[in-house]
């Protein structure tokens, strides 16, 4: 139940983020929100942080990867809708496969092909247009595009998280990793955009429920979830996050997908039930990919 409350709070945020966007720009709301939650982070963590050097290079390195995929995100979400985000921002799940397949030489059994293989065609439908001209790339609004690559760097996230949780402790790695990317964050904002805030009532709002219940609570929150739920189980949970953005989006901003949009939410889902539920099943114990691994470096620092 309480992943499932996580689950509700990542979901609408993306609502959340996307009405505050108009009174923030994109990377200054980032920096703000990373550096409250990088805090809170630090705070509940403290008996934690005395780190090996090793620790402290990967966390960097975790960092830089956060830092990016937001910053795609975000700045996406300017241009894109909050459900469409969300759905794209899942297919990171299903690029792990893949990219592990190709720069890794692993083996991808048939189900996690036929999850790919889904989430990709839904991908398609969901962010080209069936009357845009051109072929695939012509048709693909910007906003979709920048949101791409936030999946494609949450995927190699994904990757070199799992990796990293098997020789270091996770509250370590978590708190270093939204301080550095708190700290990029911050950095860019002068040199790659031109930061503006008006302190409404949305932006405090989104930014307080960002940072402290979206990342510093909800991981806490999970970490400990997942030390009684199976990995099948939490990727099942972690499948409602773009619902709950769906839903959220239509309840308060009245967005509506249309039949071939829809069609492509439904396959993306697919996708990633198909990879996480039948695909990590054949995969070794520990084998990056598994639904908890997923959950947990993906929405670390959210």
């Amino acid at each position: 139940m309480l992943l499932v409350a996580v689950t509700f709070v990542w979901g609408v945020t993306f609502v959340e983020i996307k009405d505050a966007l108009g009174d923030v720009s994109p990377l200054l709301f980032n920096a703000v929100r990373m550096t409250l939650a990088g805090a809170a982070l630090a705070l509940v963590f403290r008996k934690h942080l005395r780190m090996t050097a090793a620790a402290l290079g990967t966390g960097i390195w975790m960092g830089t990867l956060l830092w990016m995929g937001y910053e795609f995100q975000t700045t996406g979400l300017v241009l894109t809708t909050p459900s469409k985000s969300a759905f794209l921002t899942g297919v990171s799940v299903v690029l792990v496969p893949v990219f592990l397949a190709l720069l890794w030489r692993r083996h991808i059994n048939r189900w996690t092909s036929l999850g790919v293989l889904a989430a990709f065609v839904g991908l398609y439908l969901l962010t080209v247009p069936s009357s845009g001209p051109g072929g695939f790339f012509s048709g693909i609004n910007k906003g979709d595009a920048l949101t791409l690559g936030c999946a494609v760097t949450f995927a190699f996230q994904i990757i070199f998280m799992g990796r990293a949780m098997r020789s270091h402790a996770f509250e370590q790695i978590a708190t270093l990793q939204a301080c550095v990317a708190a700290v990029l964050m911050a950095a860019s904002v002068p040199l790659l955009e031109k930061p503006h805030v008006v302190w409404s009532p949305r932006v405090v709002i989104a930014i307080l429920v960002t940072a402290l219940l979206g990342t510093a609570a909800a991981f806490t929150i999970q970490a400990w979830a997942q030390q009684f739920t199976p990995p099948t189980h939490t990727a099942l949970i972690f499948v409602l996050e773009p619902v709950f953005a769906w839903a959220s989006s239509y309840v308060l901003l009245g967005e509506r997908l249309g039949t071939r949009a829809g069609l492509g939410a439904l396959l993306i889902i697919a996708g990633v039930l198909l990879s996480e539920l039948k695909g990590s099943a054949s995969l070794p114990s520990g084998e990056v990919g598994d639904g908890a691994r997923v959950a947990m470096e993906r929405e670390t620092a959210r």
